[in-house]
């Protein structure tokens, strides 16, 4: 608690009452006095040093503050954020969010569900305890705070609209502060400071990592502090809460962000991500790109709600249609991409990825060895495996592979080689041998291997496509269950999809397809990775199965 304390005698030390209401940050805490901030619950001993010999303003005074706190204004905050420069604020992260982000996250909150109570890791001046107070007139409110002096503008406000006797302010670190099991659901919301790794002490960066590796998850010590509070938050919720968090956008794409990536998706059952342009100016005091991450503990959801939005009056429209199945976002690294809406294409038309994932076939490390040919006879049939190992295969194949055998073969030895034995096992230890000697277990996709002898084709892909060509990628219907190496990529169906239907997805990428869709490189060569390929508009499954494409 010496942090607290410091901040209180700092402030006593400079700032000084020199007239007129409001002036000062002392003349702020003689409102906040008038206004019954120590009849909130949880009224600490650094608060009580901060607010010794302060005499609290006229009624009067008090009486014109409580009239607009109770109309929904915060003028409090607004004095704090006027006598605290932008640039001293931002040393503890205290931005405090527009009304209308306030209003629209707690318009959420209060039709999600009925919580106990109401937890604002970094109250500030206590804005969204305030909306939720009068839309959850039955829920506890608690705000946990570092500021001294914010916490007590904090209780003013709640003090000054009635909710007195159902709240708390808890003067303290997030990270540490203790929550008593609840009896219900308790929802967290609010706007966790936003505080640069450089202004983070070593040993909080260590309880990161360390918080994190409990959970089997790894933190970088680069992340900023919204990232603690997000681990943190997941430290103190339970199976049904639920919350919503403003932050900065950054951790959507950051190496950093892989972190709270992992804990929206797993740890606190994240449900929607909307992310607000920096020309809402989402944060009175940076124009930065904001994202409200919405979350129920516990779920799973198949599918995550992404939106974007460039004005703040559209917080509150509908939530629209665009959804990203979970299990892209798994895979994805950076998410912003995926809050914008796919082209614009007919109705019912959606992107590839929402029916297929594409991978990249495997690579070998060695072709020449690992692709069968006279070095290899001898070999048991069930350890080679036809596979496309040229794109010109599946050009010439047009929209279906329908013969086997003019491909050739790739060897892929199981990891375990005592599943072999007897005349089997002879033949693939001559085989082995002669790869040792050709430095088949030296290449770095070898050493990186669970075993070096075995090259772990994926399993045959309904669909197989080319991704480099000077001309648009072919895609074709593997009806020969042909494997496929790192020369192509295989679409595989997210959900069981029949033949038909297959049919009809080959039929539509086959003839809309353009280079454009792609990367074109210097030469006029054009590829697609496995996530741009996913972008590709199709026919949603409905209208495939009818054959309207």
């Amino acid at each position: 608690m010496a942090r607290p304390i410091s901040q209180a005698r700092k402030l006593r030390q400079l700032t000084l009452p020199v007239g007129g209401i409001l002036s000062t940050e002392v003349d702020l805490l003689a409102v906040a006095l008038a206004l019954g901030a120590r009849n909130v619950n949880g009224w600490s001993r650094v608060e009580e040093v901060l607010s010794r010999n302060i005499e609290p303003a006229p009624e009067t005074a008090a009486h014109e503050y409580r009239e607009r706190i109770r109309r929904g204004e915060d003028p409090l905050g607004a004095a704090f954020c006027e006598l605290r420069s932008a640039a001293r604020r931002r040393e503890t992260g205290a931005t405090f969010t527009p009304p209308m982000i306030v209003a629209a996250m707690a318009d959420w909150a209060a039709a999600a569900g009925t919580p106990t109570r109401v937890v604002d890791p970094g109250v500030g001046s206590g804005r969204y305890l305030l909306a939720l107070g009068k839309r959850l007139p039955e829920s506890a409110l608690v705000g946990i705070e570092l500021d001294p002096l914010c916490a007590v503008l904090a209780r003013a406000n709640l003090a000054a609209a009635d909710l007195a006797d159902r709240s708390e302010i808890i003067l303290g670190d997030y990270r540490m502060a203790e929550l008593p099991q609840a009896t219900g659901p308790t929802l967290f919301i609010g706007n966790p400071p936003y505080v640069r790794h450089h202004g983070i002490a070593p040993e909080w960066k260590r309880w990161l990592v360390s918080e994190a590796k409990k959970r089997q998850l790894m933190a970088s010590q680069l992340a900023g502090l919204h990232v603690h509070f997000l681990l943190a938050t997941a430290n103190h919720a339970r199976t049904g809460d639920y919350g919503a968090f403003i932050t900065a956008a950054e951790w959507l794409d950051v190496n950093y962000g892989a972190l709270p990536r992992q804990l929206f998706l797993r740890d606190l059952g994240g449900q929607r991500i909307v992310v607000i342009e920096p020309a809402a100016m989402p944060f009175a005091d940076a124009a930065t790109t904001a994202a409200i991450s919405y979350f129920k503990v516990g779920s799973t959801p198949a599918k995550i709600r992404l939106n974007r939005v460039e004005k703040l009056d559209r917080l509150s429209e509908p939530n629209g249609n665009h959804t990203v199945r979970r299990e892209r976002l798994e895979a994805e690294r950076r998410w912003s991409r995926l809050t914008r809406p796919a082209r614009k294409g007919p109705s019912g038309y959606i992107e590839l990825g929402e029916l297929c994932r594409v991978h990249r076939g495997q690579v070998t490390g060695a072709n020449d060895v690992w692709i069968a040919g006279t070095h290899s006879e001898g070999l048991p049939e069930r350890v080679l495996f036809s596979s496309i190992t040229k794109a010109r295969e599946l050009f010439l194949a047009g929209k279906a592979l329908l013969d086997a055998a003019p491909l050739r073969k790739v060897i892929d030895l199981p990891v375990d080689l005592d599943e072999l034995d007897g005349p089997e096992r002879k033949a693939i230890d001559r085989f082995l041998a002669s790869a040792k000697r050709a430095g088949a277990d030296q290449s770095y996709v070898a050493v990186n291997r669970r075993a070096w002898w075995s090259v772990g084709l994926r399993e045959p892909a309904p669909i197989l496509a080319t991704y480099m060509a000077r001309r648009p990628p072919a895609f074709v219907l593997n009806r020969v269950d042909a494997r496929h190496i790192n020369i192509a990529h295989g679409l595989y169906p997210r959900d069981h999809l029949s033949e038909q239907v297959l049919s009809e997805l080959v039929e539509y990428l086959s003839g809309t397809t353009d280079v454009h869709d792609g990367r074109t490189y210097a030469g006029g060569l054009t590829k697609f990775e496995p996530r741009e390929m996913e972008r590709l508009l199709v026919p949603n499954r409905e209208l495939l199965e009818r054959g309207q494409r």
